[in-house]
């Protein structure tokens, strides 16, 4: 697995940190209290160490997009390397923070011939409210039952706890992912080369932490295939 790189000097990880404070004023204190003991949950069991991990080969998908026609990995990758990042699901303010600050970097990834995909085990409804809701010009996946995400190493359950934490406001997994299970992805982006092998990963157990864009960057420049255009 990569070295975490989280700057907090960043304008995205200072738009992480204020998306913190504000859900800590918002959230009903044992509410916030049963995320976060889930969070150290997830992380004590070890599931990061099942995702996958730079050098090995990514394991080939084929998902709907937010308009309903099929992506596979293999015709993405025709194009050029494949950034991959897996959200929890509309409902998440963490997750909208990343998927934002990734589109406006579409066009340093367009330079590197890079294309993005985001995937959730949303329904392909819920994933076309997600497209649309925040303007996302690249590709919004729904993995309906993990399936993709469980290749990946990334899917668990969140415990009896913390689903009905969510429910108590108004985050009903079961009616966005069109699943009884309570299972979500470990919020993951990887770059995929040309290749099909994994170059580089970000896995963590805490979805409040993600990789920031420069990051990401960095290690697309790094891809012997990537040269900007």
């Amino acid at each position: 697995m990569s070295v975490s790189i989280h700057n907090s000097g960043t304008a995205f990880q200072q738009e992480l940190a204020a998306t913190a404070q504000h859900l800590a004023t918002v959230l009903p204190t044992s509410v916030a209290q049963t995320i976060d003991a889930g969070i150290t949950q997830v992380a004590a069991a070890g599931t990061v160490g099942h995702a996958l991990q730079a050098g090995q080969l990514a394991p080939h998908f084929t998902l709907p997009d937010a308009g309903g026609q099929l992506q596979t990995l293999a015709s993405l990758l025709q194009n050029g390397p494949v950034v991959l990042t897996f959200y929890r699901g509309n409902w998440c303010p963490y997750c909208n923070v990343q998927l934002r600050a990734y589109q406006q970097i579409l066009p340093q990834l367009a330079q590197y011939g890079a294309t993005l995909v985001a995937v959730s085990p949303q329904t392909p409804e819920h994933s076309s409210l997600t497209a649309s809701d925040k303007d996302l010009t690249f590709a919004v996946l729904s993995d309906v039952g993990n399936a993709v995400a469980r290749q990946y190493g990334l899917a668990y359950g969140v415990g009896t706890e913390v689903g009905s934490a969510l429910r108590s406001v108004g985050i009903d997994l079961a009616a966005f992912n069109g699943t009884p299970d309570d299972e979500l992805p470990l919020t993951a982006t990887f770059l995929i080369g040309t290749d099909g092998l994994i170059a580089w990963a970000e896995v963590d157990a805490n979805f409040k932490q993600r990789p920031d864009p420069t990051a990401l960057l960095a290690a697309l420049a790094q891809l012997p295939t990537a040269a900007p255009a």
